[in-house]
């Protein structure tokens, strides 16, 4: 199976290192058809996401300037949204969604959230779950909630690494994106995701987006580790989005 483009990749205007034309020439190098950048939005907290919604015109400028300089590669201009709210609020508003070529959206620690309650329920900040009364499971369904209403609530293409640091419910999770038409990701940079992962979705018929997650350029297009859970749940290109069978 050939993976023909790597939607889930960070630049210097977030928590990666490299620029965009340096994530262009590395997808050239790996023989990609496409690279997505795909940066954090604003309320990822420590510097790890943009400092602005208004940001992302000067990330789209550079993608511009990019797809001159390589034309033998497909750029496209995207974003890693953050969730924020219980209701299923994106950190990136509906209303902009459009704007960009792809939208993934991941729920992630560190965030600012809508509000004090969404960030202690969401268990955006771990000190937060630290401190938190509410068994595991609660916090597991009520994350779980909040996903599933942004699916339903946004233009979302790709949820990232389900469950990474913040349990969720795979199984409900999936057979909303089934529902929607939104996939899941097979994240090739975080050990959590697993092949019982893979087949719990697979089975509520989930679709799937395989992403490299590269912070650095050198980490464009490698997707060993996910291929490798792929290929051991018996996924075929059917279900995987942005792959197809090796001519």
């Amino acid at each position: 199976m050939y993976v023909h483009t790597d939607y889930h990749t960070h630049t210097c205007h977030s928590d990666g290192q490299g620029t965009v034309d340096e994530n262009a020439a590395a997808a050239v190098r790996a023989g990609l058809r496409a690279v997505g950048i795909a940066d954090h939005g604003p309320a990822s907290l420590f510097g790890i996401g943009v400092p602005s919604l208004s940001h992302f015109a000067r990330i789209r400028r550079e993608v511009d300037r990019a797809r001159r300089r390589w034309p033998q590669v497909r750029i496209l201009f995207g974003v890693e949204a953050n969730l924020i709210s219980l209701r299923g609020d994106l950190d990136v508003p509906e209303e902009m969604q459009n704007d960009f070529d792809f939208v993934l959206a991941g729920l992630h620690p560190y965030v600012r959230p809508l509000s004090l309650h969404d960030g202690l329920a969401l268990g955006c900040v771990r000190l937060m779950e630290r401190l938190s009364s509410l068994p595991r499971s609660k916090a597991r369904a009520k994350n779980t909630d909040a996903l599933i209403r942004a699916v339903y609530r946004n233009h979302i293409d790709v949820i990232t690494h389900p469950g990474y640091r913040i349990p969720v419910d795979t199984r409900a999770l999936a057979r909303a994106c089934a529902e929607v038409g939104t996939a899941l990701e097979i994240n090739s940079s975080h050990d959590h995701i697993t092949l019982e992962y893979v087949e719990i979705a697979a089975a509520q018929g989930a679709t799937f987006v395989i992403g490299s997650d590269a912070h650095i350029p050198d980490r464009v297009g490698r997707f060993e580790r996910a291929l490798a859970l792929a290929k051991a749940a018996g996924l075929t290109p059917r279900e995987v989005l942005n792959a197809e069978d090796r001519p």
